[in-house]
């Protein structure tokens, strides 16, 4: 049996495009075993692919393939890539940004430009649009399957020239915890930051604390208001927004039975950040404000 392939695209599920990456897959070994992380990353969010191979990479063992196929520049100069992250799994994907949330969390151990003339389904020559299926399905299965070695997928290139994202990093500054919201739970509206547990924990918070949230889209405001920090949604009653920690060790903020996305229009992505105080913190800012003012 070979190693575990495990497929993302923006493709959905309404057409054959993901059956025949499948099909390519399981015609080069049937006894790859293939799993689908999501095929319903929104259409071109090269953002949203990298944000949910963060989410699912950690815990697959060494060895797994992962392929990412979110292509807007399919066809054009954009290079293929196939990464070897620290704790050994292997990511083949376009140089787009993907690799963005990999390359700051797992760590990118080696990398290489996917020789796209080698590495392509016999007969698919002249097709330029389908690369899911003619380099990535294919050479990932040849991978999983060890038809081919890493290192014969095409030239090393430095890790630190893969094309990388830009978006706010997480930040402690007199008492606020500064970052973005990075992605939902989809299903359910919750939303995921990027501010970590121990920025958390620099600033004093406990369970039960009141903490100011302030959302903004751009230099929009979409949100301020007060939420409570628990261990859980049933931390507070139905209905209301709660704040937690999530399954990646992130703020993250909800609605106990509710979609918090949906309920204050809140979206994901680069431009929507977010900050986050204790309440009892900016009261007594104030109040010391407001001393200083008095005293002079």
């Amino acid at each position: 049996m070979g190693k575990a392939l495990v497929f993302q695209s923006d493709f959905g599920l309404a057409d054959g495009a993901v059956s025949a990456m499948h099909g390519v897959a399981f015609s080069v070994s049937p006894a790859i075993p293939i799993f689908n992380l999501t095929h319903n990353i929104p259409a071109f969010s090269v953002w949203e692919a990298s944000c949910r191979l963060n989410q699912t990479l950690p815990y697959w063992p060494e060895g797994t393939v992962f392929v990412s196929v979110v292509d807007p520049g399919v066809g054009s100069e954009r290079r293929s890539l196939a990464v070897k992250t620290a704790t050994g799994q292997v990511v083949i994907t376009p140089d787009n940004g993907t690799l963005t949330h990999v390359s700051m969390n797992a760590g990118i151990a080696e990398a290489r430009v996917i020789n796209e003339t080698m590495n392509r389904l016999p007969g698919s020559l002249e097709s330029h649009t389908f690369h899911g299926r003619d380099i990535y399905a294919y050479t990932g299965a040849r991978l999983a399957s060890g038809a081919v070695s890493f290192e014969e997928l095409g030239e090393h290139v430095d890790p630190g020239v893969i094309c990388i994202l830009q978006a706010p990093c997480a930040s402690l500054n007199n008492g606020k915890s500064a970052g973005c919201i990075e992605i939902m739970d989809v299903r359910f509206g919750n939303l995921w930051t990027n501010i970590g547990r121990t920025l958390l924990i620099e600033m004093g918070v406990a369970h039960g604390d009141r903490l100011i949230a302030e959302i903004r889209a751009g230099q929009s405001l979409a949100f301020r208001g007060l939420v409570t920090f628990g261990k859980s949604f049933a931390d507070v009653p139905g209905g209301e927004p709660v704040a937690y920690i999530n399954s990646l060790g992130n703020l993250g903020l909800a609605v106990n039975q509710g979609s918090f996305a949906e309920i204050f229009s809140i979206g994901a992505g680069q431009d929507w950040t977010i900050s986050v105080e204790k309440s009892e913190f900016r009261e007594m800012l104030q109040k010391n404000l407001a001393s200083g003012i008095a005293a002079t």
